[in-house]
């Protein structure tokens, strides 16, 4: 199956809410070695002007793949995930993602450029909290491979 040229310009809507926690906070900061101590320390955070824990720039990644994990999952796509290959992100900051937050994201297709026998998709994650605050926008491009790459 192809990739869908028809992709481009299509949105997913906001689906499910994703609750920061103190604990997704420290263990996503470990894990990519960020060492800043409001990523463990509340009163630390405070000390800086937020509420609670503040997340690594790149916890949004994880709001944002539960809104490409909507495209991926459309039959309509012509996604084949095994044939995926991420090619590029990118985060711009509204404002900080602290503990406590309630966090939705909306996908957009912003473009479908065919490589060969396969397709560069670019896709754009608006994240925002439930009540609508904007948080952050995440693009990120995924190159599918054609059969035989």
């Amino acid at each position: 199956m192809s990739i869908n040229p028809d992709l481009q310009g299509r949105s997913y809507p906001a689906a499910e809410v994703y609750d920061v926690g103190r604990e997704k906070i420290r263990e996503f900061a470990k894990a990519v070695k960020a060492g800043n101590p409001a990523h463990f320390d509340v009163e630390a955070a405070k000390a800086l002007g937020h509420s609670d824990l503040v997340a690594p720039p790149t916890f949004a990644i994880i709001v944002a793949q539960r809104a490409d994990a909507q495209l991926v999952e459309d039959p309509e796509s012509g996604i084949d995930f095994s044939r995926v290959v991420h090619a590029d992100q990118r985060f711009t900051h509204h404002r900080p993602i602290v503990a406590g937050d309630q966090l939705v994201a909306e996908l957009h297709v912003d473009g479908v450029r065919a490589m060969g026998g396969g397709a560069m998709i670019t896709t754009r994650s608006e994240i925002t909290t439930v009540s609508g605050e904007k948080v952050a926008t995440t693009t990120s491009s995924i190159l599918v491979r054609g059969e035989g790459q």
